[in-house]
């Protein structure tokens, strides 16, 4: 081995690096490091791997066994090979794994590396030939039985980033065991065979299919059987009539041609695209952050195609077109409203059920659940309640919710609907995981029915829902952090509140005058308002998470980001369906949540920066 610094272990790292990568630029990126003798940067990028966890991976794009690059792909792409042989048979192989990508730099390199080991490993492949959005990899693993699935995306971070995202043959995102055991596997596996950088084979491989034209035909298909006709007729009639239109931003992502088509599919109006992104660029270059979930910030090029169109909708998909976002004009005050995730949940939860009973008018209720992950709005559960359907709270993301659709699925039930605040939606088990493009399609159709039969704006009847089953009142937001020290610290400090006694929390804010009834730790386990005073959602050390529940009825959790430097939070207080005051109710609500922002993760001190919006 070759003494660079004098620490061996960073020695060891850089000659494995030297010996193993065979990308020219970022082989050059570690040579220069080394050239300037760079140790502390070479640590940073040699020392600490980049861990495969439920999200799969998510990094910046540059030289270092903690980023995206070719050699890392590879390792991970024999793990998890490696890994499938394990869990399945030979006779398995020609079932295939599937492989998608989307438009940022090195997604379609990173696909075909990843097919080529897999190529390599006698097992069958289906490797989009398009960018495609990534509802399509797990819509394809059901569609063709496959094994597993990876999407290669970084979904709405920013351009240097990239994602490596995993499914597992039952069409859902994988949930643990299976990233532990994918972790193991690639450690197991981290030196590069010869073979696994021949992407050359890919060409007239008889492992190797192009599954695109067939999905995308399946896929536009299934999507229509999932609309009533009497809403189609309505859909074209108003296509006919022009009185509805909507603005489309694909936010330079891969959504375009997809929503365009599905549009057409179902007989809406013509879209009227963001022209300057429409097509996708990994440059992102006329948004600060390519995520819509920024609010108005990331629609200006929206909101000023729709006044220059005199169009009052407007519909936005993430680059990865997975999430929707949704605003609308108020013709009287001339104000853009951009909803929130719960309160599109809140509008598609509703249209789900009425959209099911169109399919299926003898329905019993009492056989179909909607979902929606702990951090989200209850809203549901109130409808649930009120209308003898089913309603299941899951920890927070959609690997959660589509292995729970399938366990409830296996038990003959429906599944009709599943969200997470954070703008993601999934409508129907066509999908098991969230789909903006065909949230972006129902909830059009949603918006065409009631202007159509009632003349009601989104708006509108979202106030009828809380009339109907109380008001839900929210308010979540983030605080960019990118130091884990820090973020380890405020959350140490929550846990150990009163004079920094062990397993302490805070009691109250405001000097006393909201006082806090009983809180859940989902990293620790503790739950004070069980009997036994353990969590009944399943517990990972691994993150950071906490919910305070306020004698008042407020609920707030706090918890970190599984792919972006940030600390959120999801506050929610509801109104009982007689209760009128929502001002009040929001007043107090807004001015509980600055408080425990204030008090338990003190921004100035600890140097967090707010979101844009």
């Amino acid at each position: 081995m070759a003494i660079y610094s004098g620490d061996s272990n960073l020695d060891e790292q850089i000659d494995l690096w030297l010996k193993w990568d065979r990308n020219t630029q970022t082989l050059n990126e570690i040579k220069e490091l080394l050239t300037k003798k760079d140790f502390p940067k070479l640590s940073k990028r040699l020392l600490k791997r980049l861990t495969f966890g439920t999200a799969g991976l998510r990094a910046c794009m540059q030289a270092g066994f903690d980023s995206m690059n070719d050699l890392v792909i590879i390792q991970t792409a024999q793990g998890l090979c490696e890994y499938i042989k394990e869990q399945y048979k030979e006779e398995d192989y020609n079932r295939g794994v599937v492989f998608g990508f989307d438009g940022r730099y090195n997604s379609k390199r990173f696909a075909e590396l990843s097919a080529t080991v897999f190529v390599q490993n006698k097992i069958k492949v289906y490797l989009y030939g398009h960018m495609v959005a990534t509802p399509f990899v797990p819509f394809a693993i059901l569609q063709k039985h496959c094994l597993a699935g990876v999407m290669v995306t970084a979904s709405h971070n920013p351009k240097e980033d990239n994602g490596y995202k995993v499914y597992w043959g039952n069409g859902a995102q994988i949930i643990s065991p299976h990233d532990k055991n994918i972790q193991r596997a690639i450690l197991d596996n981290l030196e590069p065979k010869a073979s696994s950088w021949r992407t050359d084979i890919l060409t007239q491989n008889e492992l190797i299919e192009d599954p695109f034209e067939e999905m995308r035909e399946l896929y536009f298909e299934t999507l229509k059987t999932h609309i009533p006709q009497k809403y189609l007729d309505v859909n074209q009639q108003q296509k006919e009539q022009g009185n509805i239109r909507f603005v489309y931003t694909a936010m330079h992502g891969v959504g375009w041609p997809f929503v365009k088509q599905a549009f057409q599919i179902a007989h809406l109006p013509n879209l009227a695209p963001v022209e300057e992104q429409k097509e996708a660029d990994p440059e992102f270059p006329t948004v600060k952050f390519p995520n819509p979930e920024e609010g108005k910030s990331s629609l200006q090029l929206s909101i000023k195609k729709a006044e220059e169109e005199n169009i009052n909708m407007i519909l936005a998909n993430d680059p990865d077109a997975d999430r929707l976002a949704y605003a609308e004009k108020d013709n009287e005050t001339g104000v853009w409203k951009v909803f929130n995730g719960n309160e599109l949940g809140t509008l598609l939860g509703w249209w789900s059920i009425e959209n099911y009973k169109g399919l299926h008018p003898d329905v019993d209720m009492g056989e179909c659940y909607l979902l929606a992950s702990t951090v989200s709005s209850k809203i549901l559960r109130a409808m649930a309640h009120r209308e003898s359907f089913n309603f299941i709270e899951t920890l927070t993301g959609f690997k959660w919710m589509g292995n729970r659709a399938i366990e409830l699925m296996q038990q003959d039930k429906h599944v009709l609907f599943a969200f997470e605040e954070a703008i993601g939606f999934m409508f129907s088990t066509a999908v098991l995981d969230k789909d903006g493009i065909s949230a972006a399609t129902h909830l059009a159709t949603m918006a065409c029915y009631l202007r159509s039969t009632e003349g009601l704006t989104l708006t509108n009847k979202l106030q009828q829902i809380y009339q109907k089953y109380g008001y839900h009142c929210t308010n979540c937001s983030y605080l960019f952090c990118d130091q884990p020290e820090i973020i380890k610290r405020i959350f140490d400090r929550l846990r150990n509140f009163q004079n920094g006694q062990p397993g302490t929390y805070p009691s109250s804010i405001l000097n006393g005058e909201f006082r806090i009834k009983n809180i859940r730790d989902l990293t620790t386990g503790i739950d004070t308002a069980q009997p036994h005073g353990l969590a009944i959602l399943p517990v990972s050390s691994s993150s950071q998470m906490i919910t305070f529940n306020f004698e008042n009825g407020l609920v707030i959790t706090l918890r970190t980001s599984g792919t972006e430097p940030k600390i959120k939070y999801y506050a929610e207080l509801c109104a009982k369906p007689e209760e009128k005051d929502w001002g009040k109710l929001r007043a107090t609500l807004d001015r509980m949540v600055e408080a425990i922002v204030e008090e338990f993760l003190q921004p100035c001190l600890n140097n967090l920066k707010p979101k844009a919006d």
